[in-house]
């Protein structure tokens, strides 16, 4: 894609113009820039950068661009940044370097550029603005159904947030890593995607729409299920004082009104690092173990810090299989893998939601059943996730083969 000279400029003043706005406005440096969250998807594109520019030239302009775009913050302002700003500034203008890399090369190479871009670019944005999303969510509930999912985690006669949050209580440095990786997400999806973007395309662009597409369809399940997680309704008494098993089994259930960020089932976090994991597929030892340790340590991080019960995480796993057939794109919308998969993990997240909010009683009359049905569902999420990894790949393979008959007709 050659763009004219004019295009190349009026592109170089968006990007450098916007980044100006964005640096100098009241609600991004009021809102987004505390958020750690945030700080570290900036962070990302770093590596996003570094990745597919590998060039000191870059490190040293975003380094400069970074700089100039905290200085200008600052005295507009008139505060000294702290290191999670620093982080956000260095992050924004890596976001802003790769922009006009992208803008101002040619061939392949802006091909690869513009496609590391585009998706840094989104994901940043919608960092943005799901903090108002989430906002408008807990408007529309103002009460949530903490108590449903509670009730189900104790029907397992083992409550693991409680216990995983004890775990963070006495082990710091166990509570430290893990709230470290569950903090650090966008961290492992940069990776995968860059990896992939260098590795090849055609499993690039199914996990770069999947990271950006999970978090909206996400928000759409929230409003089916308000939840916040166990810290936000025990408060002091978690995690050192959760109910007894017999307490939970009497515990009335119903809607309570309580204020926080509902954003419980399913863990979105477990999903992200899930995909990631799976994304991560033929990258290299150290990418991949990567990967792994961020799945292992999200999923401890998610119990540990009350912030999700068990059961997001477990209903996380269907939901992840439908994002990844959504974004199963080397298959036809009509091929069998694909519709199982989407119909698969939309069905059952349903059938998980309606089983928790109109028969929780049915996870009380032994605890194999709750169990059996995690086990299910965790199992059957791997079964169907892998019938269409290959389904997948076969079609990669038979299209890379039809493009080289095709060279070979046309030479």
């Amino acid at each position: 894609m050659k763009l004219p000279t004019a295009a190349k400029i009026l592109l170089t003043i968006a990007i450098i113009g916007g980044a100006i706005f964005l640096v100098t406005n009241a609600y991004f440096a009021g809102n987004a820039m505390p958020f750690l969250f945030f700080t570290l998807t900036l962070a990302s594109v770093i590596l996003v950068l570094l990745r597919v520019g590998r060039s000191w030239l870059d490190l040293g302009f975003l380094t400069l661009a970074g700089t100039g775009l905290g200085v200008i913050s600052a005295w507009h302002f008139h505060y000294r940044p702290n290191w999670e700003s620093c982080v956000s500034f260095l992050g924004l203008g890596s976001l802003v370097v790769l922009g006009l890399r992208a803008v101002w090369s040619q061939g392949e190479k802006q091909k690869l550029l513009m496609l590391a871009f585009a998706p840094s670019f989104l994901f940043s944005a919608f960092m943005v603005s799901a903090g108002f999303a989430l906002e408008k969510i807990q408007a529309w509930h103002p009460k949530t159904l903490d108590l449903y999912l509670f009730s189900f985690d104790a029907s397992l006669h083992v409550q693991l947030a409680f216990l995983v949050g004890q775990a963070f209580a006495v082990l710091p440095w166990f509570r430290a890593i893990g709230v470290a990786l569950y903090i650090a997400l966008p961290i492992p999806m940069a990776m995968v995607y860059a990896g992939q973007l260098l590795r090849g395309r055609e499993k690039a662009f199914p996990a770069m729409a999947a990271f950006l597409l999970t978090g909206p369809i996400g928000l759409l399940f929230y409003n089916l299920f308000p939840a916040l997680g166990p810290a936000h309704i025990f408060l002091q008494d978690f995690p050192w004082h959760p109910m007894t098993t017999a307490q939970a089994a009497h515990l009335l259930r119903e809607p309570i009104a309580v204020k926080g960020v509902q954003n419980a089932i399913p863990s979105l976090h477990m999903a992200w690092v899930l995909l990631a994991w799976w994304y991560s597929r033929g990258l290299s030892v150290w990418e991949r173990g990567i990967a792994m340790m961020f799945v292992v340590f999200t999923a401890f991080a998610t119990l540990g810090t009350g912030e999700h019960y068990f059961i997001d995480l477990v209903v996380a796993y269907p939901f992840s299989v439908m994002m990844q057939s959504l974004c199963a794109f080397p298959l036809r919308w009509g091929q069998r893998e694909r519709v199982t998969g989407v119909l698969y993990g939309l069905l059952v997240v349903l059938a998980w939601f309606v089983a928790l909010g109109y028969a929780p009683n049915l996870f009380w009359i032994s605890p194999v059943i709750p169990w059996t049905c995690c086990v299910a569902t965790v199992a059957s999420a791997i079964f169907v996730h892998r019938k269409l990894e290959a389904a997948t790949e076969a079609a990669g393979r038979q299209q890379v083969a039809s493009a080289g008959e095709m060279a070979v007709a046309l030479s």
